[in-house]
Protein backbone atom coordinates (compact mmCIF):
# COMPACT_ATOMS: atom_id res chain seq x y z
CA UNK A 1 0.00 0.00 0.00
CA UNK A 2 1.27 3.50 -0.29
CA UNK A 3 2.17 5.51 2.73
CA UNK A 4 -0.41 7.60 3.94
CA UNK A 5 0.53 11.05 4.39
CA UNK A 6 2.00 12.34 7.24
CA UNK A 7 1.95 15.73 7.43
CA UNK A 8 4.34 18.70 7.32
CA UNK A 9 8.20 18.54 8.71
CA UNK A 10 10.09 21.53 9.94
CA UNK A 11 13.85 20.55 9.58
CA UNK A 12 16.37 23.50 10.70
CA UNK A 13 19.78 22.43 9.30
CA UNK A 14 20.52 21.54 5.94
CA UNK A 15 24.09 19.63 7.14
CA UNK A 16 24.57 15.70 6.44
CA UNK A 17 21.45 15.01 9.09
CA UNK A 18 19.01 17.60 8.08
CA UNK A 19 18.90 16.84 4.65
CA UNK A 20 19.06 13.00 4.94
CA UNK A 21 15.82 13.86 7.49
CA UNK A 22 14.46 15.71 4.38
CA UNK A 23 15.02 13.10 1.78
CA UNK A 24 14.00 10.37 4.56
CA UNK A 25 10.69 11.89 5.34
CA UNK A 26 9.66 12.77 1.80
CA UNK A 27 10.22 8.69 0.96
CA UNK A 28 7.50 8.24 3.28
CA UNK A 29 4.96 10.66 2.36
CA UNK A 30 5.42 14.04 4.41
CA UNK A 31 6.04 17.00 3.20
CA UNK A 32 8.95 19.17 4.44
CA UNK A 33 10.62 22.49 4.29
CA UNK A 34 14.57 22.68 5.27
CA UNK A 35 15.48 26.06 7.27
CA UNK A 36 19.31 26.51 6.95
CA UNK A 37 20.82 29.68 8.60
CA UNK A 38 23.63 29.87 6.32
CA UNK A 39 23.40 32.40 3.42
CA UNK A 40 24.41 29.94 0.61
CA UNK A 41 24.94 26.26 0.37
CA UNK A 42 28.81 26.22 0.21
CA UNK A 43 30.70 23.97 -0.57
CA UNK A 44 31.38 21.75 2.43
CA UNK A 45 35.04 21.49 3.60
CA UNK A 46 36.55 18.16 4.66
CA UNK A 47 35.24 14.80 4.12
CA UNK A 48 34.14 11.40 6.64
CA UNK A 49 33.35 7.84 6.49
CA UNK A 50 30.12 6.79 4.97
CA UNK A 51 30.15 3.56 6.86
CA UNK A 52 27.91 0.15 6.13
CA UNK A 53 25.63 1.18 9.01
CA UNK A 54 24.55 4.51 6.62
CA UNK A 55 24.22 2.78 3.79
CA UNK A 56 22.13 0.09 5.09
CA UNK A 57 20.06 2.53 7.12
CA UNK A 58 19.18 4.20 3.49
CA UNK A 59 18.27 1.09 1.75
CA UNK A 60 15.26 0.42 4.21
CA UNK A 61 13.91 3.45 2.61
CA UNK A 62 14.54 2.56 -0.62
CA UNK A 63 17.14 5.61 -0.96
CA UNK A 64 20.55 5.04 -3.35
CA UNK A 65 22.89 7.62 -3.20
CA UNK A 66 25.02 5.66 -5.48
CA UNK A 67 28.21 6.50 -3.64
CA UNK A 68 30.57 3.36 -5.95
CA UNK A 69 29.97 5.48 -8.05
CA UNK A 70 30.94 8.69 -6.44
CA UNK A 71 33.18 7.47 -3.66
CA UNK A 72 35.97 5.35 -2.75
CA UNK A 73 35.13 2.15 -1.17
CA UNK A 74 37.32 1.65 1.81
CA UNK A 75 38.40 -2.29 2.11
CA UNK A 76 40.86 -1.58 4.94
CA UNK A 77 42.55 0.85 7.33
CA UNK A 78 46.10 0.64 8.42
CA UNK A 79 47.25 1.84 12.26
CA UNK A 80 50.68 3.32 11.95
CA UNK A 81 53.29 4.30 14.51
CA UNK A 82 54.57 8.12 14.13
CA UNK A 83 56.97 7.15 11.60
CA UNK A 84 55.41 4.86 9.59
CA UNK A 85 55.64 1.51 11.23
CA UNK A 86 52.53 -0.87 10.63
CA UNK A 87 51.21 -1.55 13.94
CA UNK A 88 47.87 -3.47 12.80
CA UNK A 89 46.13 -3.73 9.59
CA UNK A 90 41.65 -3.64 10.07
CA UNK A 91 40.71 -5.51 7.18
CA UNK A 92 36.74 -4.53 6.57
CA UNK A 93 35.71 -6.10 2.75
CA UNK A 94 34.98 -9.44 4.75
CA UNK A 95 33.34 -7.91 7.45
CA UNK A 96 31.34 -5.36 5.10
CA UNK A 97 30.68 -8.13 2.61
CA UNK A 98 28.86 -10.13 5.36
CA UNK A 99 26.86 -7.01 6.17
CA UNK A 100 25.95 -6.78 2.54
CA UNK A 101 27.19 -3.24 1.81
CA UNK A 102 30.68 -1.49 1.42
CA UNK A 103 31.71 1.22 3.77
CA UNK A 104 32.78 4.89 1.57
CA UNK A 105 35.66 7.56 2.06
CA UNK A 106 33.60 10.57 0.70
CA UNK A 107 33.83 14.55 0.55
CA UNK A 108 31.89 16.73 2.27
CA UNK A 109 30.88 18.24 -0.83
CA UNK A 110 29.88 15.45 -2.92
CA UNK A 111 27.44 14.25 0.08
CA UNK A 112 26.14 17.32 0.73
CA UNK A 113 25.31 17.76 -3.58
CA UNK A 114 23.89 13.98 -3.63
CA UNK A 115 21.58 14.51 -0.73
CA UNK A 116 20.38 17.80 -2.34
CA UNK A 117 19.59 15.71 -5.14
CA UNK A 118 17.59 12.80 -3.55
CA UNK A 119 15.81 15.68 -1.74
CA UNK A 120 15.01 17.40 -5.06
CA UNK A 121 13.95 20.80 -6.21
CA UNK A 122 10.43 20.78 -5.42
CA UNK A 123 11.73 20.42 -1.15
CA UNK A 124 12.68 24.00 -0.37
CA UNK A 125 15.50 24.69 1.35
CA UNK A 126 15.31 28.41 2.74
CA UNK A 127 18.96 30.05 3.19
CA UNK A 128 19.84 32.88 5.59
CA UNK A 129 17.24 31.34 8.01
CA UNK A 130 18.26 31.21 11.46
CA UNK A 131 16.16 29.96 14.12
CA UNK A 132 15.25 31.61 17.36
CA UNK A 133 13.33 29.61 19.00
CA UNK A 134 10.27 27.57 18.80
CA UNK A 135 6.35 27.75 19.92
CA UNK A 136 3.88 24.57 20.23
CA UNK A 137 0.17 25.38 18.95
CA UNK A 138 -2.23 22.36 19.91
CA UNK A 139 -1.20 19.73 17.72
CA UNK A 140 1.90 21.69 15.26
CA UNK A 141 4.54 23.75 16.20
CA UNK A 142 5.82 27.16 15.14
CA UNK A 143 9.73 27.91 14.31
CA UNK A 144 10.66 31.60 14.35
CA UNK A 145 13.77 33.04 12.63
CA UNK A 146 16.23 36.13 13.33
CA UNK A 147 15.35 37.61 10.39
CA UNK A 148 11.20 37.62 10.83
CA UNK A 149 10.05 35.01 8.99
CA UNK A 150 8.20 32.14 10.75
CA UNK A 151 7.59 28.32 9.46
CA UNK A 152 4.00 25.97 11.13
CA UNK A 153 4.68 22.32 10.87
CA UNK A 154 3.28 19.23 12.70
CA UNK A 155 6.63 18.38 13.71
CA UNK A 156 10.30 20.44 13.72
CA UNK A 157 13.26 18.31 13.24
CA UNK A 158 15.87 20.52 15.19
CA UNK A 159 19.50 19.07 12.96
CA UNK A 160 20.76 22.47 13.42
CA UNK A 161 24.01 20.89 14.51
CA UNK A 162 26.62 21.06 17.70
CA UNK A 163 25.28 24.75 18.33
CA UNK A 164 21.73 23.86 17.94
CA UNK A 165 19.16 26.77 18.98
CA UNK A 166 16.27 24.02 19.21
CA UNK A 167 17.96 22.11 22.00
CA UNK A 168 19.29 24.99 23.44
CA UNK A 169 15.51 25.85 23.99
CA UNK A 170 14.47 22.44 25.14
CA UNK A 171 17.76 22.18 27.37
CA UNK A 172 18.64 25.87 28.35
CA UNK A 173 22.57 26.86 29.03
CA UNK A 174 25.03 23.99 28.66
CA UNK A 175 28.67 23.69 28.74
CA UNK A 176 30.68 21.66 25.60
CA UNK A 177 32.67 18.67 27.19
CA UNK A 178 36.09 19.61 25.69
CA UNK A 179 39.10 17.52 25.50
CA UNK A 180 42.18 19.85 25.19
CA UNK A 181 43.35 19.36 21.91
CA UNK A 182 42.98 20.54 18.51
CA UNK A 183 42.22 19.01 15.31
CA UNK A 184 43.26 20.36 11.74
CA UNK A 185 41.57 18.99 8.58
CA UNK A 186 41.84 19.12 5.02
CA UNK A 187 41.05 17.78 1.84
CA UNK A 188 44.01 18.78 -0.78
CA UNK A 189 44.98 17.42 -4.00
CA UNK A 190 47.73 15.07 -3.21
CA UNK A 191 49.64 11.70 -4.47
CA UNK A 192 52.06 10.12 -3.03
CA UNK A 193 53.34 6.52 -3.93
CA UNK A 194 52.87 5.53 -0.05
CA UNK A 195 49.15 6.57 -0.24
CA UNK A 196 47.44 4.09 -3.63
CA UNK A 197 43.75 3.92 -4.44
CA UNK A 198 41.64 3.31 -1.62
CA UNK A 199 44.28 3.86 1.16
CA UNK A 200 43.00 4.54 4.83
CA UNK A 201 46.12 5.08 7.72
CA UNK A 202 45.91 6.25 11.26
CA UNK A 203 49.03 7.46 12.30
CA UNK A 204 49.61 7.47 16.10
CA UNK A 205 51.85 9.15 18.47
CA UNK A 206 52.10 10.97 21.55
CA UNK A 207 49.43 13.56 22.43
CA UNK A 208 49.12 13.69 18.44
CA UNK A 209 47.35 11.85 15.78
CA UNK A 210 47.10 11.79 12.02
CA UNK A 211 44.80 10.17 9.50
CA UNK A 212 45.06 9.99 5.03
CA UNK A 213 42.21 8.45 3.34
CA UNK A 214 42.70 8.41 -0.61
CA UNK A 215 39.15 9.87 -1.29
CA UNK A 216 39.46 9.44 -5.09
CA UNK A 217 39.82 11.86 -8.01
CA UNK A 218 43.68 12.65 -7.20
CA UNK A 219 42.02 13.90 -3.10
CA UNK A 220 43.34 12.91 -0.13
CA UNK A 221 41.26 13.97 3.25
CA UNK A 222 44.04 14.38 6.33
CA UNK A 223 43.62 15.60 9.83
CA UNK A 224 45.86 15.93 12.35
CA UNK A 225 45.49 16.14 16.08
CA UNK A 226 47.24 17.90 18.58
CA UNK A 227 47.43 18.49 22.56
CA UNK A 228 46.89 21.56 23.58
CA UNK A 229 45.28 24.11 26.31
CA UNK A 230 41.84 24.39 25.71
CA UNK A 231 41.98 28.15 25.53
CA UNK A 232 44.11 27.78 22.75
CA UNK A 233 42.01 24.67 21.15
CA UNK A 234 39.16 26.82 21.07
CA UNK A 235 40.67 29.63 19.27
CA UNK A 236 43.47 28.44 17.73
CA UNK A 237 45.51 31.13 15.37
CA UNK A 238 48.58 29.14 14.75
CA UNK A 239 50.71 29.50 11.52
CA UNK A 240 51.35 26.77 9.14
CA UNK A 241 55.03 26.08 10.35
CA UNK A 242 53.16 25.11 14.04
CA UNK A 243 51.73 22.47 12.09
CA UNK A 244 54.79 21.46 10.08
CA UNK A 245 56.78 21.25 13.25
CA UNK A 246 54.00 19.02 14.82
CA UNK A 247 54.64 16.08 12.53
CA UNK A 248 58.63 16.78 12.13
CA UNK A 249 60.12 13.61 11.80
CA UNK A 250 56.57 11.87 11.01
CA UNK A 251 55.88 9.14 8.15
CA UNK A 252 57.19 10.93 4.61
CA UNK A 253 53.75 10.83 3.76
CA UNK A 254 52.72 12.67 6.61
CA UNK A 255 55.02 15.04 6.32
CA UNK A 256 54.37 15.35 2.24
CA UNK A 257 50.34 15.79 2.85
CA UNK A 258 51.23 18.83 5.64
CA UNK A 259 53.22 20.49 2.95
CA UNK A 260 51.32 20.19 0.28
CA UNK A 261 48.45 21.78 1.60
CA UNK A 262 47.78 25.57 1.90
CA UNK A 263 47.12 27.36 4.67
CA UNK A 264 43.43 28.56 3.63
CA UNK A 265 42.37 24.99 3.38
CA UNK A 266 43.16 23.95 6.29
CA UNK A 267 40.41 23.86 9.03
CA UNK A 268 40.77 23.42 12.46
CA UNK A 269 38.51 23.36 15.19
CA UNK A 270 38.73 21.88 18.94
CA UNK A 271 37.67 18.36 20.06
CA UNK A 272 34.38 18.71 21.98
CA UNK A 273 31.38 16.50 22.71
CA UNK A 274 28.76 16.80 25.10
CA UNK A 275 27.81 14.83 28.12
CA UNK A 276 25.15 12.67 26.66
CA UNK A 277 21.45 14.00 26.50
CA UNK A 278 18.67 11.81 28.10
CA UNK A 279 15.46 13.96 26.68
CA UNK A 280 15.82 14.87 22.81
CA UNK A 281 12.38 16.34 22.19
CA UNK A 282 9.08 17.54 23.57
CA UNK A 283 5.74 17.74 22.26
CA UNK A 284 6.27 18.12 18.49
CA UNK A 285 9.63 18.62 18.54
CA UNK A 286 12.81 16.74 18.81
CA UNK A 287 16.51 16.40 17.51
CA UNK A 288 18.60 14.57 15.18
CA UNK A 289 22.43 13.82 14.50
CA UNK A 290 25.15 16.51 16.39
CA UNK A 291 21.86 18.53 17.52
CA UNK A 292 21.09 15.39 19.82
CA UNK A 293 24.40 13.55 20.65
CA UNK A 294 27.68 15.01 19.52
CA UNK A 295 30.64 12.78 19.45
CA UNK A 296 34.45 12.51 18.96
CA UNK A 297 35.55 11.66 15.62
CA UNK A 298 37.17 8.48 17.17
CA UNK A 299 34.89 6.04 15.78
CA UNK A 300 34.10 7.72 12.02
CA UNK A 301 30.38 7.44 12.70
CA UNK A 302 29.10 10.98 13.22
CA UNK A 303 27.83 11.22 10.26
CA UNK A 304 26.51 7.72 9.94
CA UNK A 305 24.71 8.21 13.33
CA UNK A 306 22.73 11.29 11.98
CA UNK A 307 21.59 8.80 8.52
CA UNK A 308 20.69 6.29 11.06
CA UNK A 309 18.61 8.92 13.20
CA UNK A 310 16.88 10.11 9.89
CA UNK A 311 15.97 6.73 8.22
CA UNK A 312 14.36 6.20 12.29
CA UNK A 313 12.76 8.89 12.43
CA UNK A 314 10.81 8.53 9.11
CA UNK A 315 9.96 4.97 10.08
CA UNK A 316 8.30 5.96 13.19
CA UNK A 317 6.35 8.99 11.72
CA UNK A 318 5.06 6.41 8.85
CA UNK A 319 4.05 3.97 11.40
CA UNK A 320 2.24 6.71 13.52
CA UNK A 321 0.62 9.21 10.64
CA UNK A 322 -1.95 10.21 13.54
CA UNK A 323 -0.08 10.42 16.52
CA UNK A 324 3.35 12.11 15.26
CA UNK A 325 4.19 13.43 18.74
CA UNK A 326 4.20 9.65 19.59
CA UNK A 327 6.20 8.95 16.76
CA UNK A 328 8.94 11.10 18.03
CA UNK A 329 8.83 9.91 21.46
CA UNK A 330 9.23 6.28 20.01
CA UNK A 331 12.16 7.49 17.44
CA UNK A 332 13.62 8.97 20.73
CA UNK A 333 13.31 5.87 22.86
CA UNK A 334 14.88 4.01 20.07
CA UNK A 335 18.06 5.65 19.14
CA UNK A 336 19.33 6.83 22.89
CA UNK A 337 20.65 3.53 23.50
CA UNK A 338 22.86 2.77 20.21
CA UNK A 339 24.18 6.40 19.98
CA UNK A 340 24.43 6.59 23.82
CA UNK A 341 26.71 3.47 23.36
CA UNK A 342 28.51 5.27 20.46
CA UNK A 343 29.16 8.36 21.87
CA UNK A 344 30.63 6.92 25.08
CA UNK A 345 32.66 4.56 23.18
CA UNK A 346 33.93 7.48 20.83
CA UNK A 347 35.30 9.68 23.99
CA UNK A 348 36.71 6.97 25.88
CA UNK A 349 39.01 5.72 22.17
CA UNK A 350 39.62 9.53 21.74
CA UNK A 351 41.33 9.66 25.49
CA UNK A 352 43.21 6.54 24.45
CA UNK A 353 44.57 7.88 21.07
CA UNK A 354 45.22 10.88 22.99
CA UNK A 355 47.07 10.12 25.67
CA UNK A 356 50.84 11.27 26.14
CA UNK A 357 51.76 8.50 29.15
CA UNK A 358 54.29 6.07 27.86
CA UNK A 359 52.74 3.38 29.87
CA UNK A 360 49.76 3.89 28.10
CA UNK A 361 50.82 4.23 24.81
CA UNK A 362 52.18 0.92 24.93
CA UNK A 363 49.61 -0.61 26.08
CA UNK A 364 47.56 1.11 23.18
CA UNK A 365 50.32 -0.20 20.52
CA UNK A 366 49.95 -4.00 21.68
CA UNK A 367 46.46 -4.33 22.10
CA UNK A 368 46.13 -3.56 18.63
CA UNK A 369 49.02 -5.40 17.67
CA UNK A 370 47.57 -8.56 19.09
CA UNK A 371 44.39 -8.15 19.88
CA UNK A 372 42.70 -11.76 18.34
CA UNK A 373 41.15 -10.72 14.83
CA UNK A 374 37.85 -11.75 16.34
CA UNK A 375 37.62 -9.31 19.21
CA UNK A 376 38.01 -6.82 16.79
CA UNK A 377 35.78 -7.79 14.35
CA UNK A 378 33.12 -8.52 16.62
CA UNK A 379 33.54 -4.75 17.87
CA UNK A 380 33.48 -3.00 14.18
CA UNK A 381 30.77 -5.35 13.36
CA UNK A 382 28.35 -3.57 16.40
CA UNK A 383 29.35 -0.63 14.66
CA UNK A 384 28.91 -1.34 11.09
CA UNK A 385 25.59 -3.14 11.36
CA UNK A 386 22.68 -0.65 11.26
CA UNK A 387 20.09 -2.89 13.64
CA UNK A 388 17.16 -1.71 11.81
CA UNK A 389 13.75 -0.20 13.40
CA UNK A 390 11.96 -1.57 15.69
CA UNK A 391 8.67 -3.74 15.04
CA UNK A 392 6.48 -1.14 16.03
CA UNK A 393 7.66 1.16 13.15
CA UNK A 394 8.92 -1.58 10.72
CA UNK A 395 5.34 -1.68 8.63
CA UNK A 396 5.44 -2.56 5.16
CA UNK A 397 4.96 0.04 3.36
CA UNK A 398 5.39 1.62 -0.30
CA UNK A 399 7.92 4.41 -0.06
CA UNK A 400 7.59 7.45 -2.26
CA UNK A 401 10.05 7.65 -5.79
Amino acid sequence: MTARRAGKAIVVGAGIGGLTAAAALRRVGMDVEVYERARELRPAGGALSFMTNAVLALRTLGIDLKLEENAEILERLHFRTARGGLIRTLEFKALCERLGAPSFGIARTLLQQLLLREVGDDCPVHLGAAATGFTAHGDGVEVAFADGRRARGDVLIGADGFNSAIRRQLTGPEQPRESGYLCWVATPEFTHPKVPKQYGAHYWGRGKRFGIANIGGGQIYWWGTKNMPVERARDWRGTKDEIVHAYAGWADEVRAAVAATPIEQITAFPARDRPFLERWGTGPVTLLGDAAHPMMTSLGQGACMAVEDAVVLAHHLAARPDDPQAALRGYEAERRPRTRRIVEGAHALSALEQTEQPLRILGRDLFFRFAPGSVLDKQNAEYLDFPGVSAAADRTMEVQP
